[in-house]
Formats: structure tokens, sequence, C-alpha cells
């Protein structure tokens, strides 16, 4: 049996740092609560491990760059409805069940992710640091879930007629420099 998520009050989380893969130097302060959301979230629904959907929901909760290159309009309040529905809905069935795919190694470190949110964060440090970046953002985080098909952010997205490709096309676009 895979560890729970350790349980905090709100007071808990409000007087202390964070730590652990939340408090990452290599995060930005947006991604850093991001982060910290997911997990709270994943608490929440009583889940045993952050996974892509997760990150994915607290990303456009909390990231204004990278709902923006989601869209506007009701593409993102339909994802957004469909990323609220988990916990009563279709996510149900993910529940006790680790997110995985054979197309990620899996990574170990990062204790209260799965597999799959694990490389994810990986992936996002790598793309910050392949621009010349020290700190990865929300938006590299974006593009990193949407990267293998088999990650539940990937469904989400599906069920809310966002096409993968056109979201790495447009992270591609916001990191052009402007003339």
């Amino acid at each position: 049996m895979q560890p729970r998520i350790p349980r905090q009050s709100a007071g808990e989380q409000l007087d202390r740092p964070p730590d652990g893969p939340d408090s990452d130097v290599r995060f930005s302060e947006e991604l850093a609560s991001v982060v910290s959301g997911a997990r709270r979230r994943a608490v929440r629904d009583g889940d045993r491990q952050i996974d892509t959907a997760h990150l994915l929901h607290s990303l456009l909760e909390y990231d204004p760059e990278a709902r923006a290159v989601l869209g506007e309009g009701p593409q993102v309040a339909r994802l957004l409805g469909y990323l609220v529905q988990r916990s009563i809905g279709y996510g149900l069935r993910w529940q006790s069940t680790v997110e995985e795919s054979g197309a990620v190694p899996v990574v170990t470190g990062d204790a209260g992710f799965s597999p799959l949110a694990a490389a994810a964060m990986e992936d996002a440090r790598a793309r910050a640091a392949r621009r010349g970046d020290a700190r990865a953002c929300g938006v590299d985080l974006l593009a990193a879930l949407v990267a293998d098909p088999q990650a539940r952010a990937v469904e989400v997205l599906g069920r809310a007629a966002v096409e993968p490709r056109t979201v790495l096309t447009r992270v591609e676009r916001h990191f052009e420099p402007t003339p």
C-alpha cells in the first residue's frame, strides 16, 4: 500500500514554509503555489498521490499565464467543470489507482506524486533549463502535463475538447521572443 499524503491543519499550512518538492528552488513562486494547491486537492479528494489532473486543476486556478495559453472563454470553463467533477463523477475510477505509463520511467524522490506527475515536474524543470531559465514556470508544467498521452490531465483535456498538440504549439509561441 502506498503512503497517503500527510494531512495538515490550515494553520500548519499557513505558518510554516513549504517543504519537499513544493519548495524546490527550481520552481517559480507561482509553480510552488500550484504544487501546494495540487497537494491540498489530493488530500481533500482522498487520493494517495498528486496526479497530473490535480496539477492541471491547480495550474488553472493559480497561474494566469498557463490559463491564458489554454485560451479564453468557454473552453477553459468546460475544462474546469470536468476537473471539479473529478471527485463526484468520472474521476472516481481513478481513486486507489496509481497514474503511470510505460512511456515514462518512474521518477523517485518526489514523495506524494504519481509516477507521471513526478515525470512531468522533472520535464518542466528540464524545459526551463533548456531555455536557460533557472526556474520552471507554470507554462513549462503545462507543456509537460500534455506530453504523455496516458496522463490523466490529457484525458481531462480531451473531454473538454482541448487538443494537446494545440497546447504545445501555444506553449512554444508563448516562449518565442517578441519583436
